[in-house]
Order: structure tokens, then sequence, then C-alpha cells
């Protein structure tokens, strides 16, 4: 049941511990002006199961995405386990490359949207993109899911659960942040979208 649902007993403590560091104002968030947010941009750690997920889903939805990972090696594919299980879902990750936290490029209007608590924090340390508004995907799941633990390496269904529950946060965002709306939501699946630095 913790496998499947939560990806391991750690996952379930640190969605618990959440809650809390959410209510008591430590989680190192930045609420953005919604008005003022052009672009959502989806940190992970390895930016190879769950923020590139998130990335095609909300472009796919109509929104202008871009996705990077805490520590990572820009150029890797998607996880396996992971374009499996979106698959599953209708979405094709076969074409994702990783784009590290280094060669991530921000732009005016972005805002970044973590996985997890640890995650905001480390963003908040980092002198580059600590003036960026930063907060939890998870808080635009229904219901609430602060943490969204990393179901790299971990069981199967607990992959298919965790992007369940990342697809499920997308309607939240497409409706809190109207300025990020693509001119018309796209039917197909959309191109890749490079973080990086453009050549």
């Amino acid at each position: 049941m913790i496998r499947a649902r939560f990806g391991t007993i750690r996952g379930l403590v640190r969605l618990g511990l959440s809650y809390p560091q959410l209510a008591l104002g430590l989680s190192a968030s930045r609420r953005p002006d919604a008005g003022a947010v052009r672009r959502l941009v989806f940190v992970c750690q390895g930016n190879i199961c769950r923020s590139p997920f998130a990335d095609f889903v909300a472009r796919k939805a109509g929104l202008r995405t871009a996705s990077f990972g805490l520590s990572t090696t820009t150029g890797c594919p998607a996880h396996d386990p992971a374009i499996v299980a979106a698959r599953a879902m209708g979405h094709d990750l076969s074409a994702h490359r990783a784009v590290d936290m280094a060669n991530y490029t921000p732009e005016q209007g972005d805002l970044l949207l973590a996985m997890e608590v640890r995650q905001l924090h480390r963003l908040a340390a980092d002198p580059r993109l600590a003036h960026l508004p930063r907060m939890l995907l998870g808080r635009f799941a229904r219901p609430m899911l602060p943490h969204l633990h990393d179901p790299y390496g971990l069981d199967g269904r607990y992959m298919a659960r965790c992007l369940a529950r990342i697809d499920g946060a997308i309607p939240g965002l497409f409706s809190a942040f109207p300025a990020a709306r693509l001119s018309a939501p796209s039917g197909s699946d959309p191109a890749p979208r490079d973080a990086g630095p453009k050549a």
C-alpha cells in the first residue's frame, strides 16, 4: 500500500511534514503576482521523471512552460519507466532531454514550481535564482499534496500514481495563471522545449 501510494515510508513521512511546513511558512515559498507569471518552470531533482512530465502536459494544455533539474546531466533522456507510464496516459516523453539548473536561463515572468519543500530551499539558496517566485506544484493538486515524492527507481504503480497526481494539478495552474497561457491550447503533442540558453 505505501509503496504504491507514496513510493516509500520516507515519501509518506515527507508528505506528512510538508503540510505544517507550508502552514508555518517554513517551505521557502515565494508567492508570485499571478498576473505577472508568463511561464511555468517545473523543477525536480533529475529532470527525467516528474518535471518533464509536468512540462509536457502543461504545454499540451496550452501553457508556456520549461523545466530543469537541480542535479542532472543536460541532454539525458527521460527515465524509461516514466516514458512507459506517460505513454499509458497518452503522452510521449521520448523526445525529452534533461536540462541542468546551471543551463537554465531565467526569463522575466518565470514561476518555479518544485516537487518538494527541500527543492524550494535549494532554489532559495541559489544566488542566481533566489529572486524568482517559487511554489510547490502539489499545492495545485486535488487533494493538495505538497510533497510529490521522487518515483525514480521505485514501484511502477507509484510512478503511475505520481504522474497522475501531477496531471491533476495542471487544470489548477491553467486557472491560476492566465497570463502564462498560449494563444490557443495545443491539440497535438507539443515540440520539445529547451530551458537552456538559445543558440
